[in-house]
């Protein structure tokens, strides 16, 4: 079904949108000669539709139907959702929502939160600017989230240009953007109270950004764009790869195995551990350490609320990308199949050379599971898991896999007891820090987070050899 905002005249609707791209980018200039508007004017209405636009954005991402391979050397938050295979319709007549998309989407709003966002506070701040919200100026801004709404609304849906796109491409945009955002803060630190050589450097900016998103509008609706850099350098990175959805065998369900929630939440654990190691998440355990060295108990609450949140979205999120799975025997197939999103994850075809193994999970052994690797689907291209089930043996029977050993290694206390001590040990030395009457608790929070990651790291990989062997 088409979206209800498709268009009859696919032409005429994006020559339209041109004009309105235009005639809202101008909208400033009419600001700049008519309503006096200064270099602070346009900063504000040039941050409000940056705003909007990162918001734009990263609904755009949301939908974007093309696969995203990835830029190497760097991990999005909630990870995880990237092999996520299938889509939620929250609406008839709508895309679906791609949880695949979501650390993109949430990439793109981290960078505003944590980047763009309090260096222009600090910035507002440091330059003490000043201005006056008028009609005129509301028009300017109001016209500028107009455009961008109507080409989200008509163009990406009713166009059906998610089809086309993928979650990585849609990042670039924002990009864009900020970095006239950061032109004109720039030039409004220099030349914001200059009103006489000001008209041309005021015309100048509005002109050139007309220009951007005049240029962005054709690339992304009419034609190709003048200059391809990837012409230049045919062997770069790529940001859109075909959609990475699997077509299910023809043969019926034969046998199907659940996961086990409990598992999947006790696993989660260290997820969630994993979800502080980014930009947000260190920003958010500085904040709650700054919070408690300032004593100031509104800012523990709030720090707390913020990590609260953090380890809820990676709890939810690798719920939704292990939780929700059920195992299907599809004649000489093994079938994933997310429950939740009704899609396949993986498939594999089960025969003498398909290569199984117990894996050593910490979960499964606290609760008595079992979890099962992988090797090599071609499906996916990498190892994939099977479980955690409730009972491996019953699984490995009723989905009549080649596995004939399920045993994980035998509890060894020696094991326990030298990481346990070990890792007390290094815990010992920040303990110290507290207990010691000479050190106040700012330097002791100081020093222990300066040497925090040398800390971790041993002690988190003694606790995981003391639980592996339980």
């Amino acid at each position: 079904m088409r979206p209800p905002f498709g268009p009859p005249d696919s032409a005429a609707t994006r020559l339209l949108g041109g004009v309105a791209v235009v005639g809202a980018n101008l909208l400033p200039l009419v600001g700049v000669f008519a309503w006096g508007w200064d270099l602070s004017s346009l900063l504000v209405a040039y941050w409000a539709e940056a705003f909007s636009t990162v918001l734009l954005a990263a609904a755009k991402a949301l939908f974007a139907e093309r696969g995203s391979p990835g830029i190497p050397g760097e991990i999005e938050p909630l990870h995880e959702l990237r092999e996520k295979r299938g889509g939620w319709r929250f609406r008839s007549g709508w895309p679906p929502i791609y949880p695949r998309n979501v650390p993109f989407a949430l990439s793109i709003l981290g960078f505003w939160l944590v980047t763009v966002l309090p260096l222009s506070v600090f910035y507002w701040l440091a330059a003490d600017l000043r201005f006056a919200l008028s009609p005129d100026l509301a028009l300017g801004i109001a016209a500028l989230l107009v455009a961008q709404a109507s080409d989200f609304a008509f163009e990406y849906i009713g166009g059906e240009e998610y089809a086309e796109v993928s979650a990585q491409e849609i990042v670039r945009t924002p990009t864009q953007l900020s970095l006239v955002v950061l032109s004109v803060g720039l030039l409004a630190g220099t030349g914001a109270d200059s009103r006489a050589g000001g008209l041309a450097i005021l015309a100048l900016v509005v002109i050139a950004k007309t220009v951007t998103s005049t240029y962005r509008y054709y690339t992304e609706h009419v034609g190709r764009p003048l200059v391809r850099l990837g012409e230049w350098l045919p062997d770069g990175p790529r940001d859109s790869e075909p959609p990475p959805e699997l077509d299910l065998p023809d043969a019926e369900v034969t046998d199907c195995v659940a996961v086990d929630a409990r598992s999947v939440l006790l696993g989660s654990v260290g997820a969630v551990l994993l979800g502080f190691a980014n930009r947000v998440g260190l920003l958010a355990v500085l904040f709650l350490v700054f919070a408690v060295v300032a004593g100031d108990p509104l800012l523990v609450v709030l720090a707390l609320l913020v990590i609260l949140a953090i380890a809820s979205a990676r709890v939810l999120s690798y719920f939704l990308r292990y939780g929700t799975v059920e195992y299907q025997r599809r004649g000489d197939d093994l079938v994933a199949y997310d429950t939740a999103l009704e899609a396949p994850q993986w498939i594999v075809a089960v025969g003498p050379r398909t290569d199984f193994e117990v894996r050593n999970a910490i979960a499964d052994r606290l609760l008595g599971t079992g979890t099962l690797t992988i090797s090599d689907v071609e499906s996916v291209d990498r190892d994939v898991r099977l479980g955690p089930v409730r009972d491996v043996d019953r699984a490995v029977e009723k989905l009549d896999l080649p596995v004939r050993e399920t045993d994980r290694p035998d509890r060894d206390p020696a094991v326990i007891a030298a990481a346990s001590v070990l890792a007390l040990c290094f815990l010992a030395v920040p303990a110290g820090l507290f207990a010691a009457p000479d050190v106040s608790d700012g330097l002791a929070w100081g020093v222990s987070l300066v040497f925090a990651p040398f800390f971790l790291v041993p002690v988190g990989a003694l606790v995981w050899a003391a639980l592996s062997r339980i």
